[in-house]
């Protein structure tokens, strides 16, 4: 049985003094051992002392940080691998470059089990709208939802951004939709105007 274990606290004094990027080196570590046993460890295989994760978490992050992963994604499961090791989360911030605000919802994610969440779509501002996506918003805007196989008579801006998630996998706000429209000059009220009036 091949035994890893790589703690924190086993660390001498000197070698908790060394640069920070000690810290991704560790990840690193751990990830070439996983590959070398090529990931056929027994579950009862202590690879690190746990502080967060448990031992199947652990393991998805591992095999998931190995791939090719957009900069945002590998932040994030660094910033759980490392806080799985016990590291603070001030150190976590200064060895990955990254805010504290971040590395304390990655932290929470991973206290409450949802570390297997980490490919989640970004946290902030949402993707560039483009103009497929205007032009479609448009479209849907100024013919009725029932064409589109709604029962409802008129668009609301909730369902305008679902259905526009489905369709081109961008999620927006109901309150952006609205300023979308807004900027182009059309709203969700108009139409219900224009069908009361034509009745």
């Amino acid at each position: 049985m091949i035994l890893l274990s790589i703690k924190s606290d086993a660390l001498s004094p000197a070698h908790q003094r060394r640069s920070l990027q000690s810290l991704k080196a560790r990840i690193q570590l751990i990830c070439i051992a996983m590959t070398f046993v090529n990931l056929t460890l027994p579950e009862s295989t202590t690879l690190v002392q746990s502080q967060l994760l448990t031992t199947v978490g652990r393991k998805l992050l591992l095999e998931s940080i190995q791939a090719d992963l957009r900069p945002e994604y590998r932040c994030r499961i660094e910033i759980m691998l490392l806080a799985d090791l016990g590291e603070s989360q001030a150190r976590i911030c200064e060895a990955l470059g990254c805010s504290q605000e971040t590395a304390r919802y990655w932290i929470a994610r991973a206290h409450s089990g949802q570390a297997h969440n980490w490919n989640d779509p970004p946290i902030g501002r949402p993707k560039t709208v483009h103009a497929d996506y205007l032009e479609r918003l448009k479209e849907l805007v100024s013919n009725s939802p029932r064409k589109y196989g709604y029962a409802i008579q008129c668009w609301t801006a909730q369902r305008l951004s679902k259905h526009l998630a489905t369709e081109l996998g961008i999620q927006l706000s109901s309150r952006h939709i609205n300023r979308l429209l807004k900027q182009m000059g059309l709203s969700t009220k108009t139409k219900t105007r224009e069908s009361q009036e034509s009745n």
